[in-house]
C-alpha cells in the first residue's frame, strides 16, 4: 500500500480507502448492497491488514447506519484509522435538517461523533454544494468545530472548480479552517472532473478522494456487449448514479479493461482502480464490496503497476475532448502551461 500526503496537510492516507455506503440499512444502503456489523468487521479486517488507514462514511448513508455500524466495529482500534464522515444531505424532515448552515452542521456533527463513538472526526467533509448558505457561515462553523477538538481537517465532496476557489478565499481572508480534500466522482467512463476540479486541485494543493471508481459496478467487467445485465447491479435495479450517456462506450470501455487486465492475469476492476491511483490530483480511491472477494480484488489494485502501454491505451480510449477555452489555450498559450493545465491539455499537445 502506498500513502500520500492529503492535500497541503501533514496528513498521509492509503491511496486505496475503505467506503462504507453499504455499511447498515435503510433504502440507500440497501440499493447498494447492505452489510451488516459482522460483514462490516470482517471487511474493515481486511483493508487493515493490506494497509489501508483511511476509512470514508457519511451521516446520509443509511440514515445514520452506516455510521453505526463503523463505530461498533472500530471500538478498541479506532486509533489505526483516519475517520473521514460528511454532512449536508437532510438528517430529519424540518427545514433546518439540512444544509451547510452553523446550526445544520454543529448538530450534524455532534450526531455523527456518537454514532461513531468517538470524541473526534479525523476529516469532516461538506457532502454537496449549498448555493444558499453563504460561505461565511459555513467555514465558520467547520472551523468552530475544528478549534473545539471535535475535527481534525476539513474537506469538500462534488464542489465545482470556482466553487472550490470560492470556499478557500473566504477560509483564507478570515484565517478559517482550509479545505484539504475535495471528494469527487472520475472513472474511465466519466473524466469531466479533469477540465475544472483536477486543474484546481493541482493548484490549489488539495487532495482528491474519488467516489464511485468502477462507475457504480459498470467497469468491473460484469457489463459486458452482448451479454444479460447482472441482476444484482445497481444499475439493473434503477439505481441512476452515476449516469451512464453512451452504452455502446462503455462497453468499448470494457473491452479494453479486459484486454489489459488478461495480459496482467487479474481482474477488470483492479486494472480500473490502478488506473485511477496513477492520475494526477488524486489521493485516494475509495473502494467499497458487497462481498469479501470482491474487496480482496478492488484492495489488490495497490500493488498493480500498469504499463507505460496500459496507461497509453486507456489515455486514447477515455481521453475527454477539448472543450472552450481549453482548445484555444491549446493553440495559443502553450507555452506557458502550468503543471495544473497540462494536467488536460498536455496529451492533446502530443496528438498527432
Amino acid at each position: 500500500m502506498c500513502y500520500r500526503q492529503l492535500g497541503a496537510s501533514g496528513l498521509r492516507v492509503s491511496c486505496l480507502a475503505l467506503g462504507t455506503a453499504s455499511f447498515g440499512a435503510g433504502d440507500r444502503a440497501t440499493k447498494s448492497g447492505a452489510v451488516d456489523v459482522s460483514d462490516a468487521r470482517r471487511q474493515v479486517d481486511m483493508a487493515l491488514e493490506a494497509g489501508v488507514n483511511l476509512i470514508d462514511t457519511a451521516d446520509a448513508y443509511g440514515a445514520g447506519g452506516s455510521e453505526t455500524v463503523l463505530g461498533h466495529v472500530l471500538q478498541g482500534r479506532r486509533d489505526r484509522v483516519t475517520l473521514a464522515t460528511k454532512a449536508r444531505f437532510p438528517t430529519g424532515t424540518g427545514p433546518n435538517d439540512a444544509g451547510s448552515s452553523r446550526h445544520h452542521l454543529v448538530r450534524a456533527c455532534e450526531a455523527s461523533l456518537r454514532r461513531l463513538r468517538t470524541d473526534h472526526i479525523d476529516l469532516y467533509q461538506l457532502h454537496e454544494w449549498d448555493g444558499q448558505t453563504p460561505l461565511e457561515e459555513t467555514l465558520s462553523a467547520l472551523d468552530l468545530l475544528v478549534r473545539g477538538g471535535k475535527v481534525r481537517y476539513v474537506g469538500c465532496s462534488n464542489f465545482a472548480g470556482w466553487q472550490v476557489m470560492k470556499a478557500l478565499g473566504v477560509a483564507g481572508s478570515d484565517r478559517r479552517a482550509r479545505f484539504v480534500s475535495n471528494q469527487v466522482y472520475l472513472s474511465l467512463l466519466e473524466r469531466s472532473a479533469e477540465y475544472d476540479i483536477v486543474p484546481t486541485a493541482l493548484d490549489q494543493r488539495l487532495g482528491l478522494l474519488i467516489w464511485s471508481p468502477l462507475a457504480g459496478g459498470l467497469l468491473s467487467g460484469k457489463f459486458r456487449r452482448g451479454r444479460p445485465e447482472p441482476e444484482d447491479s445497481r444499475h439493473s435495479g434503477g439505481w441512476p448514479e452515476p449516469p451512464v450517456g453512451d452504452r455502446e462506450r462503455l462497453y468499448d470501455i470494457v473491452e479494453l479493461l479486459a484486454e489489459i487486465a488478461a495480459d496482467h492475469h487479474v481482474g477488470a476492476a483492479r486494472v480500473a482502480l490502478a488506473w485511477l491511483v496513477t492520475r494526477p490530483a488524486v489521493t485516494s480511491v475509495i473502494v467499497a464490496a458487497r462481498s469479501d472477494a470482491q474487496l480482496a480484488e478492488n484492495l489488490a489494485a495497490a500493488s498493480l503497476a500498469l504499463t507505460k502501454d496500459d496507461l497509453e491505451r486507456l489515455e486514447r480510449a477515455t481521453r475527454p475532448p477539448l472543450i472552450y477555452p481549453y482548445w484555444h489555450q491549446s493553440w495559443y498559450a502553450k507555452d506557458r502551461l502550468s503543471e495544473a493545465d497540462l494536467s488536460l491539455i498536455g496529451p492533446h499537445l502530443h496528438e498527432p
